[in-house]
């Protein structure tokens, strides 16, 4: 978008991806929200007394950084603020600078407007329609969201089916499953994990540490379009913190047939470790609650996907066959 000169933009694409934006913030938001009987005054966020504020700065930080699945230390090294620091932001009790929150902010690859809600000055038609929109619910906004895409011919694509794409954290069994349901339907298997590192020319670790997490984020939409542009049909496991980057994740609803494929905290963890690789919670002491903070506040996102599928407790042979029937099941829907 950045991109593309004002005077040729394309109005119903622009007002689509701005309300998709809006709908995926508006969601994260009520992950969180104490109540869902009454939304908080946009207005009257602005003269809330320093500590709330501060409180609310930091609930967004360690929200933003679950959803990603970063560790304290893994966020500290890659934004320059030091762990102790870092704790003291999420625990409401830090009085950051601008300069040090907008390192925070770049690390997790999160626009600073949305730390701290504010952001340069916006079209009067578009202001009216957030605030319209900011009053509805979530499954309204989801209503209003469907009916201005289906007005304006901005759906999903009828073919989406070819494409199967499975989500969810890892150890849920998305590599497993992929490969095999590709075999089974004799189709090309694409793990986007191996495609990133095929695009940056160097493994994943060594993007992280060498470029962070904003620079994977781009590669994996670059390694996502050059997917979808050489195949038409195929089986795509996704990384699990792909629901985190609005755009990507609108692309891959578009594009490809979901499967969220679910299971237990315990589960996740056991398969993870069985796998030798503990990335995103490495150094961690509370490991466990880490993964059920990023289930919990990822949750909303991956429930997106067209089809659920729990793995827990079902062999891969089981497993596999469920996800086969959900999908017969669902073309039939579509036939």
């Amino acid at each position: 978008m950045r991109n593309i000169e004002p005077i040729h933009l394309d109005f119903k694409h622009y007002i689509a991806y701005t309300l998709a934006r809006l709908r995926y913030r508006f969601r994260i938001m009520d992950i969180s929200a104490q109540s869902s009987d009454a939304r908080p005054d946009p207005e009257a966020q602005d003269r809330t007394t320093p500590d709330v504020f501060l409180t609310r700065l930091g609930e967004r930080v360690r929200a933003a950084r679950a959803r990603r699945g970063m560790s304290r230390r893994i966020l500290s090294r890659a934004s320059g603020v030091s762990e102790r620091y870092l704790a003291q932001l999420e625990a409401g009790k830090g009085n950051i600078s601008i300069a040090l929150l907008r390192n925070v902010a770049g690390a997790m690859s999160v626009p600073l407007a949305d730390l701290v809600r504010e952001g340069a000055e916006r079209p009067v038609d578009l202001t009216l329609l957030i605030r319209k929109l900011e009053r509805l619910q979530p499954d309204d906004l989801a209503h209003a969201n469907r009916l201005l895409t289906d007005a304006l011919g901005l759906g999903k694509r009828a073919d989406r089916m070819d494409r199967i794409a499975l989500t969810g954290l890892r150890g849920a069994g998305k590599s497993t499953l992929g490969a095999a349901l590709a075999q089974r339907q004799g189709v090309p298997f694409i793990e986007m994990a191996r495609e990133v590192e095929r695009t940056a020319g160097m493994p994943v670790d060594q993007i992280f540490d060498l470029s962070g997490q904003a620079a994977y984020r781009r590669y994996e939409r670059r390694a996502l379009e050059d997917a979808l542009a050489a195949h038409a049909e195929c089986v795509i496991a996704t990384g699990g913190s792909i629901v985190s980057e609005p755009e990507t994740y609108e692309r891959l609803l578009e594009e490809c047939f979901t499967v969220w494929l679910q299971a237990t905290p315990e589960d996740h963890m056991r398969r993870v470790r069985e796998q030798g690789d503990t990335r995103p919670m490495e150094n961690s002491g509370e490991a466990m609650a880490d993964l059920e903070r990023i289930l919990e506040t990822r949750h909303a996102l991956y429930a997106r996907a067209d089809v659920t599928l729990d793995t827990s407790h079902r062999s891969a042979e089981a497993a596999l066959n469920a996800l086969g029937l959900a999908l017969n099941d669902a073309r039939r829907n579509i036939e």
